[in-house]
């Protein structure tokens, strides 16, 4: 008789374990997700909240938008490339690129390539409106590091931090980076010389003429190593040294006129350097039947001759009469 109430009804068994609320977290109670994540080290790419929730863009836009992120920098994104891929149509596809370019997500812009084709240039930005929030004067350093993280992405596979801001180009082919000291790459190329300027002409171009100022020009080197002419250079340099020795002016004279007070720093361009001395310091033609002045027939001695007149001895250049009969037979006459 120890038992009490025994009409009462039993205590209800406790819920098992395996039917409990599959959207109802065991401890908390909170419905919803559940994550069971594990850190990245490898091949993973971070992409910001903005997008995955983002209140205007479709699922679809979502998913492409951070398909795109994920892909290597010269990674074709085109619709046709993009439609193979996926099971959606181009159309589809299509409009969901146009919604991440009028979020800003994409930036498409068609530029001509050296070649003269016409290709469709698409960036990538993770972060849209990220110039506008840095400083102006932070905005070059921090696209350099951008840059250089996402070429480091690229080439590992590795992801990187975000909200850097790193825009990712895609559907063109990667720029070249700067050559290695020991990897030179293609030489630049340099813009043609100006021509030499013009000389003078003689008024004959005989050929004894233009072979002496030739070797004018070729033995110049042998005063000065800076002027050592090209076979081109003494072509173009010949007829204006033949004008100057036309001109009665005897080759030390030119010889001199060309290589005196040259630069101490030295030339770049001998041949136009001789090309405006030429031209510059040209002398006048020399007048016709000049006689030879006093100072050129000091020293010269004539040979002893016989006057025709008087038979007086005289020394002059040439047969014929004395001074004093030169000057008596006008008198008598």
């Amino acid at each position: 008789m120890d038992t009490k109430n025994p009409s009462a009804p039993p205590c209800a068994p406790s819920r098992p374990a395996g039917k409990n609320h599959p959207h109802r977290h065991p401890k908390s109670g909170v419905s919803g997700v559940i994550h069971d994540n594990a850190r990245h080290t490898t091949r993973f790419t971070v992409i910001g909240n903005h997008l995955a929730q983002h209140p205007e863009l479709s699922l679809l836009a979502i998913g492409l938008g951070t398909h795109i992120q994920s892909l290597q920098a010269g990674s074709p994104v085109d619709i046709k490339t993009l439609a193979k891929r996926f099971p959606e149509g181009p159309d589809r596809i299509a409009a969901a690129l146009r919604e991440l370019e009028t979020h800003g997500y994409l930036r498409r812009t068609r530029e001509r390539t050296p070649g003269g084709n016409i290709v469709t240039r698409t960036v990538s930005c993770n972060r849209p409106g990220h110039h506008a929030e840095r400083p102006a004067n932070a905005a070059a350093n921090t696209d350099a590091r951008a840059d250089t993280r996402a070429d480091t992405r690229a080439d590992t596979g590795a992801g990187t931090g975000a909200g850097t801001g790193a825009e990712v180009a895609v559907g063109v082919a990667r720029p070249t980076r700067p050559a290695h000291p020991t990897n030179p790459g293609p030489p630049k190329k340099r813009a043609p010389r100006k021509p030499l300027p013009a000389v003078p002409q003689p008024a004959y171009k005989g050929a004894g003429l233009l072979q002496a100022a030739t070797d004018l020009l070729v033995g110049l080197r042998r005063l000065d190593p800076d002027l050592l002419l090209s076979a081109c250079d003494t072509a173009h340099l010949a007829p204006g040294v033949a004008a100057w020795l036309e001109r009665d002016v005897s080759p030390t004279a030119v010889r001199h006129a060309l290589i005196s007070d040259l630069p101490p720093e030295g030339m770049r361009r001998p041949a136009a350097f001789l090309a405006h001395r030429l031209t510059a310091k040209l002398p006048p033609p020399a007048p016709f039947g000049n006689p030879p002045s006093p100072a050129e027939t000091v020293g010269v001695r004539h040979p002893l001759r016989n006057c025709d007149g008087c038979d007086r001895g005289f020394r002059g250049p040439e047969p014929g009469r004395c001074r004093d009969c030169r000057v008596a037979v006008p008198m008598a006459a």
